[in-house]
């Protein structure tokens, strides 16, 4: 068996760096350098300011940076110094060509095999860790072999992440699983037992599991596509709960006791984001379309449509609760990262609601506490695989802010598009003093339950997701009761 002692990661983004820096952790024997080309991403990585937020990863990298743990951007000496080499690099949905809109683009992919193959020599293990269509390590593998010197031995395996932003660093450390494909020779054999030797360091043998590699790539967009269908299934739910007056939170509650469904993935919101969801199950939706499995490909399909179709609902609510146009009006968009405790707005369900606003040509203020202003602008600039977006237009009607009560002042609603905890700790006196009236929440994750009552005291016109929120109709009282002895006593009116 291979015994590795010099990791190499290509790619220093939300899988690789956070993965490495805790497998550097944990395996202190080990010297693992992460790669990347851009440079102001590896700058970042060598600073105290990381190029992404994730609760914990600050403390696990000041614990082993410079010590085992390095980040670089000289990508070939640490490929040839490795004994083993993770791939973890984007894999987006192409935009043109065949299978635009749905098919992984692996242009990443197939630059870090060739340049893997061109630099290396001796015994190197070469590991998928992004997210990749099943039978990409075959890929890999025809690369390699195509351009593999004689002095070139490899193997190459599958090690899906499923790691969760926002809990990314206690995902890595306590996993359900780790999941491990390789071939089944020998040798493919050996090179799985040197990666479990890693992670046996911190992981219990009975949570590693290993497949041949087709079968550990599906089980990756397998479990993404299972993982968004429960959100699809409890937001169309939630639909019919609004029409009906139900409580959709009641009816995952109740659904959820049963064992054999479970509590998990049935928070009822504006829809599912992030990097993998609809990417991966847009993957799927090809596979199956280009294996002949028309059916197949329209069920998973269904999916991405109901999650397309929960954005527009919600944004078409705000229209018609604001009295059938936003244009011209202000309206203060809270959360623009995909979901808390990261900034990662990959395909955010806030860049889907702006645009449907901007294009009614709402003023939109925008405040998230940890996602910066350029990328909310590059985000909302940014052309669909089926629209461009006007860069003046955006830049005329969108404006980011830095502080919560600035982004409400002079707002005619306020729209909750991300669960920051924060936003049910702001002062909502203040806030509704400072808006125009009548003044509007939209709470797209339904974070703000608790806090009806009170904002309807207030004086907040409530909607939520799938739940009829029963407005409170305001009297005025008159303290002084002579004020009503004193007034003219109505006219009688013949009938």
């Amino acid at each position: 068996m291979v015994e590795v002692r010099k990791i190499c990661c290509i790619g220093a983004g939300y899988v690789g760096g956070p993965t490495c820096s805790v497998i550097a952790q944990m395996c202190p024997e080990v010297t693992v350098t992460v790669v990347d080309v851009n440079e102001d991403r590896i700058r970042a990585w060598n600073s105290d300011s990381l190029p992404i937020f994730e609760p914990g990863l600050q403390e696990v990298v000041d614990s082993c940076r410079g010590v085992n743990l390095f980040f670089s951007t000289d990508i070939d000496e640490a490929i040839k110094n490795a004994d083993l080499v993770f791939i973890s690099v984007n894999t987006p949905t192409k935009t043109f060509g065949i299978g635009k809109g749905r098919a992984a683009d692996l242009k990443y992919i197939e630059a870090c095999a060739r340049r893997i193959a061109d630099v290396s020599i001796g015994c190197k293990i070469v590991v998928e860790k992004s997210t990749v269509p099943v039978r990409a390590a075959e890929s890999i593998r025809r690369i390699f072999n195509a351009n593999t010197k004689s002095s070139f031995n490899f193997q190459v395996l599958s090690n899906p992440e499923f790691l969760a932003e926002g809990t990314a660093i206690a995902d890595l450390k306590n996993p359900d699983r780790v999941l491990i494909g390789g071939d089944e020779t020998p040798e493919g054999q050996h090179a799985i037992e040197a990666l479990r030797s890693i992670y046996e360091h911190w992981v219990p043998k009975s949570k590693i599991i290993t497949t041949n590699t087709w079968s550990s790539e599906l089980s990756k967009l397998a479990a993404n596509a299972f993982l968004a269908q429960r959100i699809s299934s409890i937001n169309s739910i939630s639909a019919l709960c609004e029409v009906t007056g139900a409580d959709v939170e009641e009816v995952a509650h109740a659904i959820g006791t049963d064992q054999r469904i479970g509590s998990c993935f049935l928070k009822a919101s504006v829809g599912f984001g992030g990097s993998c969801f609809q990417k991966d199950v847009l993957n799927l939706v090809y596979l199956c379309e280009v294996l002949n499995l028309p059916e197949v490909a329209r069920y998973w399909q269904q999916v991405i449509e109901i999650n397309d179709y929960q954005r527009k609902r919600f944004s078409s609510r705000i229209i018609s609760c604001l009295f059938n146009t936003v244009t011209d009006k202000k309206i203060a968009l809270l959360g623009f990262a995909f979901k808390k405790n990261t900034g990662d707005t990959r395909e955010s369900s806030s860049i889907y609601i702006s645009r449907y606003l901007l294009e009614e040509g709402a003023c939109l203020h925008i405040y998230d506490p940890k996602v910066k202003a350029q990328q909310i602008m590059h985000d909302l600039i940014q052309p669909t695989p089926s629209e461009r977006h006007d860069p003046a237009t955006v830049s005329r009607l969108v404006t980011i802010v830095t502080d919560p009560y600035k982004a409400c002042e002079n707002a005619h609603a306020i729209v909750i598009c991300t669960e920051w905890d924060m936003f049910t700790e702001l002062d909502y006196e203040k806030i509704y003093k400072a808006m125009l009236k009548p003044a509007f929440i939209f709470d797209g994750r339904r974070i703000l339950d608790s806090l009806h009552d009170q904002l309807q005291h207030i004086g907040f016109q409530v909607e939520t997701i799938g739940k009829r929120v029963n407005q409170r109709i305001h009297f005025t009282a008159i303290e002084d009761k002579s004020e009503i002895d004193q007034q003219q006593p109505l006219k009688k009116i013949k009938l």
